[in-house]
């Protein structure tokens, strides 16, 4: 398995954990989630390029 599968993999995984379900986080509205998004397409963008 390559680096950049593996850094997707790992990245889709945390995206699904930041999202806010419990009580206490509902008021970080799409903080966590946005900027584990935009990981997630950086990381995309750059194996698509082969920078990774």
């Amino acid at each position: 398995m390559s680096l950049g599968a593996l850094l997707i993999i790992l990245l889709v995984l945390a995206l699904i954990g930041v999202i806010p379900t419990w009580g206490y986080s509902a008021s970080w509205g799409y903080a966590p989630g946005g900027i584990v998004g935009l990981l997630l397409v950086i990381i995309i963008i750059l194996a698509l390029l082969g920078r990774i």
